[in-house]
């Protein structure tokens, strides 16, 4: 059984600073880094507003981009640090690259793919394995997202009631 270390402990560190820098851009705050021989090969945070793209997830992006640091789209001996629990697309890229590990914070009840609603990487149905585990700092990812939504909520409540929220 695949366990998290203190060392995914501090590169989980460096996908909530890519989640942080997220959420100051107005994006859902989602970071991702890529980890190869003890150093970040590829990092990211969400960019689907930012970009108008719909595959812009902090995975994709960290993929392509430590794809572009490799020169080639193998991405063997990787491990993938998430701050949320990778979708279908995402596991699917992680899966197609080659990636060798994942290791996410927060669960994703409604869309995760690794353990919470499928388990693409794990069940042996597209013929390779992808060790991952899950709830790697955890409590500080679940914070940063419940933070960005309820100002989101409070935000659209405020527009509702034309900014006399507090009447």
């Amino acid at each position: 059984m695949l366990s998290v270390t203190r060392r995914d402990e501090a590169w989980m560190g460096e996908a909530l600073r890519e989640a942080e820098g997220a959420a100051v851009a107005g994006e859902v705050p989602i970071g991702a880094v890529i980890v190869c021989d003890g150093s970040v090969v590829g990092r990211a945070s969400n960019g689907r507003e930012r970009w108008a793209d719909p595959t812009a997830h902090a995975e994709i992006v960290a993929i392509r981009r430590a794809a572009a640091a490799f020169g080639r789209w193998q991405l063997d001996g990787t491990t993938l640090y998430s701050t949320v629990e990778p979708c279908v697309m995402c596991a699917g890229a992680i899966w197609h690259a080659r990636i060798a590990r994942v290791v996410y914070g927060a669960t994703e009840p409604k869309t995760g793919a690794v353990h919470s609603h499928y388990e693409l990487l794990s069940d042996g149905l597209l013929g390779r394995v992808v060790p991952s585990v899950g709830g790697c700092r955890a409590d500080e990812s679940a914070a940063l997202l419940g933070r960005f939504f309820e100002s989101r909520r409070r935000d659209a409540r405020v527009a509702e009631s034309g900014g006399l929220e507090n009447r």
